[in-house]
């Protein structure tokens, strides 16, 4: 099979130049729409990391002197689990929570360097 076919086995149709010039524009814009979500997601990604750094106070107010919650970063990935309907696999979703996770955990820690150093 020539790289040209399609896996049905039907010759492929090379495409018009209105066709590639369609099919352009559709990426440009699906392109554009792919740079509005990545900055929506970097917006929410810090809102998220500064939840996390309050939460951090707060366990520190409270006297929890661990930074790493086991039982709260599984609650959060099941329901990251849970709430994924795809394409993206579990597994690959998976990652970049625990990924931001402990980016979050790293700002809290620097946060208790921080105000250990300070005194506050």
């Amino acid at each position: 099979m020539s790289t040209d076919e399609p896996v049905t086995g039907s010759p492929a149709r090379r495409p018009t130049a209105a066709e590639r010039d369609d099919a352009a524009l559709e990426l440009a814009r699906i392109r554009d729409r792919i740079d509005e979500l990545d900055t929506r997601i970097v917006a929410l990604l810090n809102e998220r990391a500064v939840l996390g750094r309050q939460a951090g106070r707060a366990k520190a107010l409270a006297g929890r002197r661990a930074i790493r919650d086991p039982e709260r970063e599984r609650e959060v990935l099941l329901r990251v689990a849970m709430a994924n309907g795809g394409p993206i696999t579990q597994a690959d979703l998976l990652s970049v929570y625990r990924r931001i996770v402990a980016a979050t955990r790293t700002l809290e820690t620097k946060d208790r360097t921080h105000d250990g150093r300070s005194g506050g």
